[in-house]
């Protein structure tokens, strides 16, 4: 399904230089952010302390937040937890308090504004919990990219295994940096949607890749440059259509989700945004520039001496 089809070749890799300098910056730019501010990492990783409580009428989390907020407690997780008279919070470890006190302390201050709230469980995560998260979730994300090299390197060649995995971690780590730079809160649905990008980000290189091994077959007197401008131009409809309609679906959650899906949509939308990016200003780009060519994709059938040297197509493979 296409929206439309440009019949001459966009030549995207014109600019590439250019291009890949910002993206190098860009990428450079967050590193700093993240080992200078770090990143605000949730209740999930620091540890604290989970309260769970419940009203006569449906719950007002707007006015829950609002009295957390009070409280000096700014970026909780406020939710409706089983029923929509049911409330979860998540509270950060606060000095000089145990679990009990700060649950006291934040009981009361709930009452003072409904006095029908009551507790139903207070629960205090550990920071050793907390640590064995964070380290679960970098195994998972070294899982996914070793895969992902893995299945490009036996599809494709290595050099398009690199290309795509320079891809990824460029989308990862802006997406880190942004979260570091303005310290939004990490949490674990933010890891989650960092993964999504992921698998969402190598799809898109996956089938660039494909149109170029296809060119390279069809059109034999193509360069590299030539190869790599026809399959991104070739495939702009469906990206539009991809993206575009992810997109859509992520922005509502984005503003309509409320809070709780704020950051998981906000960390999809960098991702899908640098996600066409770089499939193919850097990923595209940094193929060519390791020098990819049709003879690393497909095998030279010899030569029929009637072919005509002038065709422009002499050679190809259907």
């Amino acid at each position: 399904m296409e929206f439309f089809r440009i019949k001459k070749d966009i030549p995207f890799m014109r600019h590439a230089l250019v291009l890949n300098a910002v993206s190098f910056a860009t990428f450079i730019a967050s590193v700093f952010f993240l080992l200078t501010n770090g990143l605000n990492l949730s209740v999930e990783f620091t540890g604290g302390t989970v309260m769970e409580v419940a009203y006569e009428k449906p719950a007002d989390v707007q006015g829950v937040r609002d009295v957390l907020t009070q409280l000096n407690y700014t970026d909780v997780q406020v939710q409706n937890f089983g029923s929509a008279r049911d409330v979860l919070m998540r509270l950060p470890t606060v000095a000089n308090q145990t679990s009990g006190q700060q649950s006291e302390v934040v009981l009361a201050a709930l009452k003072a504004a409904d006095p029908t709230v009551t507790l139903r469980r207070t629960e205090y995560v550990g920071p050793q919990v907390g640590d064995e998260l964070a380290t679960n979730g970098l195994m998972a994300l070294g899982a996914v990219i070793l895969g992902i090299m893995i299945y490009l390197a036996v599809r494709f060649e290595w050099k398009y295994a690199v290309s795509a995995i320079i891809a990824n971690l460029h989308d990862v780590i802006i997406i880190l940096g942004f979260f570091a730079f303005f310290q939004w809160e990490f949490s674990l649905a933010v890891l989650a949607a960092v993964l999504a990008v992921l698998g969402y980000s190598v799809n898109e290189s996956v089938v660039i890749f494909d149109r170029i091994r296809e060119t390279f077959r069809r059109y034999r007197k193509m360069t590299t440059v030539e190869t790599i401008n026809h399959a991104i131009t070739s495939t702009i409809s469906r990206t539009i259509i991809t993206h575009g309609s992810t997109q859509i679906m992520v922005l509502s959650m984005l503003l309509f989700g409320g809070p709780t899906l704020h950051y998981f949509a906000l960390a999809l939308t960098i991702g899908i945004l640098f996600g066409i990016y770089s499939s193919v200003f850097v990923a595209a780009a940094v193929g060519m520039w390791l020098g990819i060519r049709r003879e690393d994709l497909i095998k030279t059938k010899p030569t029929d001496d009637n072919s005509d040297p002038n065709d422009p197509n002499a050679g190809a493979m259907v």
